[in-house]
């Protein structure tokens, strides 16, 4: 009992819990339970923010630096004045500015409605972006975005512009970051450089306020914006595509503009409200007429120059390419190449070329103009057309002609295009060759006589001239002047040899030779794989205008990287090819070739020359596929080719043949008259060394006794004939079948011809034995007659004549009849049976007068006589066949009904009276088949000197290339 009275005691007299102990220890308990819940949503936030960006790098200071520097920058192209040609391809327009180079107003007007806390936080605005959440929650009419500049910035830079809840805590965190490595006034200057302002008035967005500025009004100098256009500015940003007064074409958007135009009154406000400005300059602000001040409608480079700006940029590509590899030669293509070019697109660099905006405007005046080409056609297209122009002491490019529309084809032709060049390459890989080594000069005989060469197809190929005819010994001047095709293919050939050849084309910038073509024969007229383009052959032709010294053609001049370092800079390396004597000597035989040569279209339509002379090669491929005109004067070299895009469909009719040498003639007309001043020099300068010397027109050697056919011309001092002339002889001969023989003893003199005949390289008797027996593996070819050259007949006869006597008198001559033809009686027969005849005489008797012998023809020369007898004398004829050992048959009479005739007249006997049809050399007149001079083949005759020992003779017709399957050229 007092145990338990104890126990009862004791729990009696324990203390009582105080209430503020309770209370204390709920509120213990709270915190701790709040502070679990901070720290368990602080870790939920964590891993949530942990799971955001788990993936995304921690970017170093360096990395950051490194990215926001980092700006894809607009690049422009220049023209040799310094004047811009116009932006570089990209459908962006990006232009750097410095902070110190951005005014203050542009600075205010941008924070004063993008971030007007921009110096007082730290990345991040926590009463801007409640501001924002409250004005986007209440739909207000006035909205202010949340993210600061730094959080635009980071977005640009780091992050895609996706509107996600992921972004956006990215977005803070990366601002937090770039606030504490960039500096305030860096942040600024790369936001104000990298967002876009919507379409400038050329079609190109706009990036950056420099190039918004002079996109949108046309101001290079930031400083020159007013507090309108500066607050007009600074409202695009938020969302360009709306506001951008001008579409993707540079058009004028009404629409667009009058929204910009309340952006704009906003950003007023805004800087009103931040005393930025004033009240007056506000209302100044408001009254100033913006859409007055904006720049006017311009096309894009590549619209207005297409052609150049693509060039510009594929050669501008390749230099950089080769800066990269150590200005080593690389390949132009593939990957490299593309990557190349991207870095000039987007590295903000200026190139500047060597095309001169007159000199580029005037040739595209010709080639923009449709009447000066023929009509489209359906089925082969456009005639499309190609020129360069390179100045000869430097090889830089003054302009081009790079096609006639760049929407129908936007190949450039100039440059890329690879064509036949026809007759244009025979100065360069035959007559420039073979003047340099001696083995021509321009009074050396060359000879226009037919070569047979191995056709895989056709057994034989014979190459054949433009005018349809051989016209046998001529000089070089006058087979250059008319575009002879054999001669140039000896040189090419024989002579120099096509290694050689090749060697030397390759030296004057042909870049397009290929392994299979030092085995193409007919290479020299055009006969190539590919072909050459329009800069290669103008180029090779500019060194000779440059007197011998090569520069490789060039259109760069220099390259600027975007922090104005020089990075390219061209540099002339010119190349001593040939002497300046064969430039001289090749230059006065391409000036005949355009006075008295195939270049009377380029002689009739040139303006200027009196003041300026040119010089130029006609050139065309078989069927005229392609033609072209080469040709420079003292200062200039300037190429044309014309022809259509695929070379089956060809040129037709004279005017089109013509064309290139028409189009060449009016570009220089427009050229000179846009730019004068780059002719400066009014002649061709005679360097020492060259002589004026008389030769033989028979061999080119000096003259002896015996020479009666001289020709005048200029000479290389190194290379004056010192051999006298031993390519003739006089001789007794007989012709038959267009070749001379010795006679046979017995074969009478009447039918001799007894005068100067020529010893060529190859007799005539050879080459009649080589085409009978290339014939006989030919499935096509020409008669034996139409291969022979028109001066066969004054080649020295080497072989008897093959007719042997047969012992027997020789067949008379049948169906003998006399008519008259202009009142003048002409009597035709048929010919003798018999194999050995040498010829047939025909005797008169005129108004019962003695027969006499009136006239003598050559067996093969023809079955009629053409006398003077008129018709009103009464005469009567008869014709005799005479063989090798002079046995004579007479045929009957024909015309009076005379008697039998009396014996015939020895021939010591015989009359020629005026007009009897007897030979010129019968009658001790030269023979029309000497060498070149005899009556009757102006063609083959030695020119005579004009000036400078020029050539004055007209050319042949060169208008109808017939090639037999080269490529035969004017």
């Amino acid at each position: 009992m007092s145990q338990e009275n104890m126990k009862k005691t004791a729990t009696d007299i324990r203390p009582r819990r105080s209430w503020l102990r309770r209370v204390g220890s709920v509120v213990k308990w709270m915190f701790i339970l709040g502070v679990m819940g901070v720290l368990f949503a602080s870790g939920a936030v964590g891993g949530f923010i942990a799971s955001i960006v788990k993936d995304d790098p921690v970017r170093s200071e360096k990395m950051i630096q490194e990215k926001v520097g980092e700006n894809v920058v607009t690049g422009f192209a220049y023209f040799r004045d310094g004047m811009p040609i116009g932006q570089l391809r990209t459908e962006e327009d990006r232009r750097l500015v410095a902070y110190k180079d951005i005014p203050q107003l542009v600075i205010d007007a941008v924070l004063a409605i993008e971030d007007n806390h921009f110096y007082e936080h730290h990345g991040v605005d926590i009463s801007g972006t409640m501001r924002a959440v409250k004005q986007k929650l209440l739909n207000e009419s006035v909205q202010t975005g949340g993210s600061t500049l730094t959080q635009q910035l980071a977005r640009r830079v780091f992050l895609n512009l996706d509107k996600t809840d992921d972004r956006k805590v990215k977005e803070i965190l990366l601002s937090l970051r770039l606030e504490r490595f960039l500096s305030k006034e860096e942040i600024l200057t790369a936001y104000l450089n990298k967002v876009p302002f919507g379409n400038g008035s050329n079609g190109y967005n706009v990036y950056g306020i420099k190039a918004a500025a002079k996109g949108i009004f046309g101001i290079d100098n930031l400083n020159k914006l007013n507090v309108a256009q500066a607050a007009y500015l600074a409202g695009l940003p938020q969302l360009p595509s709306a506001y951008s007064a001008f579409n993707g074409y540079g058009e004028f958007n009404e629409a667009a503009f009058k929204r910009a135009l309340d952006r704009q009154h906003l950003v007023l406000r805004r800087m009103l409200e931040e005393n930025k400005i004033s009240s007056s300059q506000y209302q100044e602000a408001l009254a100033f007429d913006i859409k007055k001040a904006l720049a006017p409608h311009t096309k894009k480079a590549y619209v207005t120059f297409p052609y150049l700006m693509m060039e510009t940029e594929r050669q501008a590509a390749a230099i950089l390419l080769s800066l990269e590899n150590n200005n080593q030669e690389t390949a132009k293509g593939g990957s490299q190449l593309e990557e190349a070019r991207q870095q000039l697109l987007t590295g903000g660099y200026r190139v500047y070329t060597t095309i001169d905006k007159k000199v580029y405007s005037a040739m595209h005046s010709i080639s923009d103009d449709s009447s000066n080409f023929t009509k489209e056609s359906k089925s082969k297209g456009l005639e499309q057309t190609a020129g360069m122009m390179i100045e000869n002491k430097t090889g830089a490019i003054l302009g081009m002609i790079e096609g006639r529309d760049f929407n129908v084809e936007s190949m450039n032709y100039a440059t890329q295009m690879v064509r036949q060049p026809g007759s244009t390459m025979k100065p360069i890989a035959a007559y420039l060759p073979a003047l340099e080594s001696g083995l021509i000069q321009p009074a050396s005989i060359l000879d226009d006589a037919p070569i047979i060469l191995k056709d895989g197809e056709k057994g034989f190929h014979i190459p054949k001239n433009a005018n349809n005819r051989y016209q046998g010994l001529v000089t070089a001047r006058y087979a250059l002047n008319n575009s002879l095709n054999l001669p140039a293919l000896k040189l090419f050939d024989e002579k120099v040899g096509i290694k050689n050849a090749w060697a030397f084309a390759k030296k004057l910038g042909i870049t397009t030779i290929q392994d299979d073509d030092y085995s193409a024969q007919t290479g020299v007229l055009g006969g190539l794989k590919y072909g050459v383009s329009v800069e290669d052959l103008t180029n090779a032709y500019s060194s000779i205008g440059n007197k011998g010294l090569f520069n490789d053609a060039y259109m760069i001049e220099k390259i600027v990287d975007s922090k104005g370092n020089i990075i390219y800079q061209h540099k002339p390396q010119p190349e001593r090819v040939f002497s300046e004597q064969s430039a001289y000597l090749m230059t006065d035989m391409l000036r005949t070739v355009v006075t008295d040569g195939t270049g009377s279209t380029v002689k009739s339509k040139y303006k200027h020359f009196k003041n300026i002379p040119i010089v130029g090669k006609t050139g065309s491929t078989q069927n005229y596929a392609d033609v072209w005109f080469m040709g420079y004067t003292p200062d200039i070299t300037l190429g044309m080719w014309v022809g259509y895009k695929e070379p089956i469909n060809t040129l037709e009719g004279k005017t089109q043949r013509k064309q290139a040498q028409t189009l060449w003639a009016k570009v220089m007309n427009a050229v000179i008259d846009k730019k004068p001043e780059l002719f400066k020099t009014k002649s061709f300068t005679k360097p020492e060394g060259i002589v004026k010397e008389t030769v033989s027109a028979y061999s080119g050697k000096l003259p002896t006794s015996l020479t009666d056919k001289f020709t005048t011309d200029i000479f290389n001092a190194k290379y004056t004939p010192k051999d006298s002339d031993d390519g003739i002889s006089r001789a007794k001969y007989i012709t038959y079948q267009g070749v001379n023989y010795i006679p046979r003893d017995g074969t009478p003199d009447d039918f001799l011809k007894e005068k100067i005949v020529v010893s060529r390289e190859k007799p005539i008797e050879e080459l009649i034995k080589e085409l009978e027996a290339a014939f006989k593996s030919m499935k096509e070819h020409e008669p034996l007659e139409y291969y022979l050259p028109e001066d066969a007949k004054s080649d020295v006869p080497t072989e008897v004549d093959p007719r042997v006597d047969d012992g027997a008198a020789p067949a008379a001559p049948g169906n003998v009849e006399v008519s008259y033809d202009t009142g003048k009686a002409v009597i035709r027969f048929a010919p003798s049976a018999s194999p050995d005849v040498v010829g047939y005489r025909l005797y008169s008797s005129v108004n019962g007068g003695p027969f006499q012998k009136v006239a003598v023809l050559l067996a093969g020369d023809g079955t009629s006589f053409t006398t003077g007898t008129p018709a009103s004398d009464f005469a009567v004829f008869y014709v005799t066949a005479v063989d090798v050992a002079g046995k004579e048959t007479s045929s009957g009479n024909v015309g009076g009904g005379m008697p039998t005739p009396e014996p015939s007249p020895s021939p010591g006997d015989v009359l020629f009276p005026p007009d009897t049809g007897a030979t010129p050399g019968d009658q001790g007149l030269p023979d029309p088949g000497l060498f070149p001079g005899g009556i009757g083949d102006p063609g083959a005759t030695p020119i005579q000197p004009g000036p400078d020992g020029g050539q004055v003779t007209p050319p042949a017709d060169g208008n109808n290339p017939v090639s037999g399957g080269s490529n035969s050229a004017n």
